[in-house]
C-alpha cells in the first residue's frame, strides 16, 4: 500500500550521498544536537500517527487509519534522512533538547486537527532555521531541509482536508455525486454517499474515500 512513495525517499537518501548532495560541511552549517533534535521530532511524530491510527481503526474508519498510517510512514523517511546525515558522529552520545506534544485524545477528529498544526509547524517554524538551498547549486548544499518542510506543509494540508470533511459529517457523504474508492477492493461507485457495505468484498462504509483524495486511480 502506497509503495511508490518509499521508491521516491529511496531515491532521496540515495541523492544525499551523491555529488552534490553529499553535504560534507553539513555539521558546521547545523549543530549535530540540532539534526538529532530533528530526527527525534520526526520519529516521534511517527509514532503518534500510528497510535493514532489505532484509535482510527478501534472506531472503524479505515480510511482515517490509512490516512495516518501512510503519514507515519513518510515521517520515518524523514528520520531516516536526518538520522543519515549524524554519520560523523557515529558512536557519540548527543543531548536532544527541545518540546514535544503529547496527544492522547480519545477523538480521532482532535487528533487530524492537532495534526494539522503540528505540521504546519514544522514547515513555518520548526524548520526556517535549517540552511535553504542558494538560486543555484552547488556541492555542499543540502536541498533536502527546505524539501521536507515543504512535505509538511502537504501533511497539515491532508489532516485539514480529512478533519473538515469529519467536521461536517460528509467523511462519506457529498452534495454532488462523486466518485468512492473501496480501500480493500477497489471498487469505485458513484453515487452522493459511499455505501454502507462494498458490493464486492462486503467491508464497511469505513473503506470507502472519495476518488479525488485516493493515492492511485
Amino acid at each position: 500500500f502506497f509503495v511508490w512513495f518509499f521508491l521516491v525517499v529511496d531515491m532521496l537518501t540515495v541523492s544525499i550521498k551523491q555529488e552534490g548532495f553529499l553535504c560534507p560541511l553539513i555539521l558546521h552549517k547545523v549543530k549535530p544536537d540540532s539534526i538529532h533534535a530533528a530526527f527525534a521530532g520526526e520519529s516521534q511524530a511517527r509514532n503518534r500517527y500510528t497510535f493514532a491510527a489505532g484509535l482510527a481503526r478501534r472506531k472503524n474508519l479505515y480510511v482515517l487509519e490509512s490516512v495516518f498510517t501512510f503519514t507515519a510512514d513518510q515521517e520515518r523517511a524523514h528520520a531516516k534522512v536526518f538520522y543519515n546525515l549524524l554519520e560523523q558522529v557515529s558512536g557519540q552520545n548527543l543531548q536532544v533538547d527541545g518540546t514535544y506534544p503529547v496527544e492522547l485524545f480519545p477523538d480521532i477528529l482532535d487528533h487530524l486537527r492537532s495534526a494539522q498544526h503540528n505540521e504546519y509547524q514544522e514547515w513555518d517554524h520548526d524548520y526556517a532555521g535549517f540552511p535553504r538551498p542558494p538560486r543555484r547549486r552547488v556541492p555542499g548544499d543540502c536541498p533536502h531541509f527546505s524539501m521536507i518542510a515543504g512535505i509538511e506543509k502537504t501533511h497539515g494540508d491532508r489532516f485539514g482536508k480529512f478533519a473538515e470533511l469529519l467536521e461536517q459529517d460528509k467523511l462519506f457523504v457529498s452534495d454532488v455525486q462523486v466518485k468512492w474508492m473501496c480501500l480493500n477492493c477497489g471498487q469505485i461507485i458513484r453515487r452522493t454517499m459511499a455505501p454502507a457495505v462494498c458490493p464486492v468484498c462486503k467491508h464497511p462504509q469505513g473503506y470507502f474515500i472519495r476518488w479525488e483524495m485516493a493515492p492511485f486511480e
